[in-house]
């Protein structure tokens, strides 16, 4: 909500002015137009709070709406709308209930601009940042067939499915990237401080230095001189190779990469191809026409690649083309995809065809990374235990020379 000073008139001409409080300047508007006034200007109110009092709650992503609250969000819809409570009245409970504030915000004016006559499909499509384009499109197709409730229904299952989907899939990378990003910091840190001691009591001592200790000597030596650049090179680097991949070619580039690496490459297929026909399918379900269906499918999808794929199929299918001939044209879709989109298509049964591979593609991407956490671990923790082993050697049979020696 947001404070807006006014000036105004009433209609017999007696002069008015205040604050009125409001979720935006049009509805602010409209409050005041009911109370018969007429507006003769009318501001947002000048913050005049010090800097300490100022309202932090969308730090540390407080306010940021997650996947997770609109997953909660739509199954609550679901439910409230089964037990046939009005719209108005579900959002303003849910906003009621909800501790992100972005979200709040949200629901509270969705609520306001559906009492004040628009659609719940035009209402949630002004706040795009919360909302996205295949979730009011799906509202869109329940206002037009009257199945609302069926569609938050279908929202509710795709979102829980996609968020376990991405969950699981981000949770496997967890362990691996924080066990090697713990090894990189430690060993930098033997580099830096630890050899260059060792160093100089093995040159001082003048006893003889095996070549393998060398490379060592001058790995710590380099990191040593240069470590502080070769760090802040790599971030640049970083920065930059993001930043390409966020360009439309730079985008393909990248993703033709991944898609072709030996064991990512498939792992990746399957998740792209589950996402895609769990999409696809829910779309058709929930009534979007084919052709709408696949270009919001594309917008979703989450990889360039396959968001090309899809664009072009569409193009295709706007031309004439059945959709398994237009997926056919393409490697990256895999032929039992393609096989079963004709299957759909000639028994009319489309939609449950697409239903039975995302399923599919689904398990497959859970049982793929499910056996590789299972061997991440033993992997990383030989590939750990060599690292440390060829530097300790190295270190320690100098020093086991030299006490020798003495």
């Amino acid at each position: 909500m947001a404070l807006f000073n006014y000036q105004a008139r009433t209609p017999a001409g007696e002069a008015k002015s205040g604050t009125i409080e409001a979720p935006n300047l049009e509805l602010a508007v409209t409050a005041l137009q009911r109370q018969s006034l007429i507006i003769i200007s009318l501001a947002p109110a000048v913050d005049e709070k010090p800097w300490y009092q100022m309202d932090i709650s969308s730090f540390g992503g407080g306010g940021r709406v997650k996947l997770k609250d609109i997953v909660i969000l739509s199954r609550q819809m679901a439910t409230l709308f089964e037990a046939r409570v009005p719209v108005v009245d579900s959002l303003r409970v849910l906003a009621a209930e909800t501790t992100r504030p972005k979200l709040k915000e949200a629901l509270v004016i969705v609520s306001q601009d559906i009492q004040g006559g628009l659609s719940i499909a035009q209402s949630l499509s002004r706040h795009p940042d919360v909302f996205s384009t295949f979730y009011v499109n799906m509202v869109r197709s329940g206002e037009e067939s009257g199945k609302l409730e069926e569609i938050f229904s279908y929202l509710a299952d795709y979102l829980e499915r996609n968020y376990e989907l991405v969950s699981k899939a981000r949770s496997a990378l967890i362990y691996p990237a924080f066990v090697f990003s713990v090894f990189i910091i430690v060993m930098s840190l033997m580099f830096v401080l630890v050899i260059p001691q060792i160093t100089q009591i093995l040159v001082e001592s003048g006893v003889e230095i095996p070549i393998y200790t060398r490379i060592i000597m001058n790995l710590s030596e380099f990191m040593k001189s240069y470590g502080i650049f070769l760090f802040i090179l790599l971030i640049l680097a970083g920065v930059g190779l993001w930043r390409y991949s966020k360009t439309e070619k730079g985008g393909l580039i990248m993703s033709a990469f991944f898609l072709d690496m030996p064991i990512v490459g498939p792992i990746l297929q399957k998740f792209y191809v589950a996402r895609f026909t769990d999409n696809f399918e829910t779309l058709i379900a929930g009534g979007v026409t084919v052709l709408r269906s696949l270009e919001l499918t594309g917008d979703v999808v989450g990889n360039p690649i396959y968001k090309k794929m899809i664009e072009e199929a569409g193009d295709a299918v706007k031309g004439g083309a059945q959709i398994s001939e237009a997926f056919a044209r393409h490697k990256d879709m895999p032929a039992l995809v393609v096989q079963m989109i004709k299957i759909g298509e000639e028994t009319g049964k489309l939609d449950f065809m697409l239903k039975t591979m995302a399923r599919f593609y689904r398990k497959e991407v859970e049982n793929t990374v499910d056996s590789m956490v299972g061997l991440i671990e033993p992997i990383m923790i030989i590939l750990l235990g060599f690292g440390v082993g060829i530097l300790v050697v190295s270190v320690l049979m100098p020093i086991y020379n030299l006490s020798s020696a003495i």
